[in-house]
């Protein structure tokens, strides 16, 4: 297997998942990846709620996108394992008060236990109000957007580009109204990557524009990344949260 293995993802003995009558045949190959993959393995070690911490990670380390003191924003950030792997390379999960504590807020619209030292918003981040509040939440402009989000899978390759397509061109409509400038976005895309006026549009709003496919991604996925650094736009005029029809 070629995956990499620096986070001391390993592979011991395959384990096997019988098509049992309640259990179909799909899942029962969903487990079996489940119980065979390191990285699950991995992430339940160190205690990261999914598998999905290690993508960042990976990102991070090349891209170099988390730093101490940034305001940072996490959308569909449940169950939390991207916002575990952010509030502890920006220092927010240090105790109030500490030198160049960075700031992070969760937003998803399902229910989210809390992560020690992030702003859990239980939200809908395509709300006209939510640019307002997430800002007031961080305290100023963010420095970085993630977004790991994906829509449930129809099984249809071409709808479901053009479901998970729409999502990230949201999340980027929304990144315009609270990024800094030199601020970053990063969100999931399928194979292809940013096309269209997603990716005319942030090959005009910031310096760097690439594609990555993390090692933890499943190799069978046809998940990439798009990684948006050097945010060249003003922030639109934005109004306070109250003020909002």
């Amino acid at each position: 297997m070629a995956r990499k293995q620096s986070h001391g993802a390993r592979r011991g003995m395959a384990v096997r998942v019988k098509t049992a009558k309640q259990r179909s045949a799909s899942s029962a190959a969903w487990l079996a990846r489940q119980l065979n993959d390191p990285y699950v393995a991995e992430a339940k070690r160190l205690g990261y709620r999914s598998r999905a911490a290690f993508k960042l990670i990976e990102l991070d380390e090349r891209f170099h996108l988390l730093k101490r003191g940034m305001r940072v924003v996490d959308l569909g950030a449940a169950p939390g394992g991207w916002t575990q792997i952010a509030a502890r390379k920006i220092g927010a999960e240090e105790g109030p008060g500490k030198e160049g504590r960075g700031k992070l807020v969760a937003a998803d619209i399902l229910p989210m236990e809390a992560v020690p030292g992030a702003i859990v918003l239980q939200q809908d981040f395509l709300e006209a109000s939510a640019p307002a509040e997430i800002i007031a939440a961080l305290g100023g402009p963010a420095d970085l957007v993630l977004s790991d989000m994906a829509a449930p899978a129809t099984g249809h390759a071409a709808t479901d580009h053009l479901r998970i397509v729409a999502l990230a061109e949201a999340a980027y409509e929304f990144a315009k109204e609270v990024l800094a400038p030199g601020g970053a976005f990063v969100a999931k895309v399928f194979q292809g990557g940013a096309e269209g006026e997603l990716l005319a549009s942030l090959k005009r709003d910031f310096t760097s524009l690439r594609h990555a496919k993390p090692p933890a991604s499943r190799a069978e996925s046809a998940e990439v990344y798009v990684v948006a650094q050097g945010f060249k736009g003003a922030n639109r005029p934005i109004k306070s949260a109250d003020s909002q029809g």
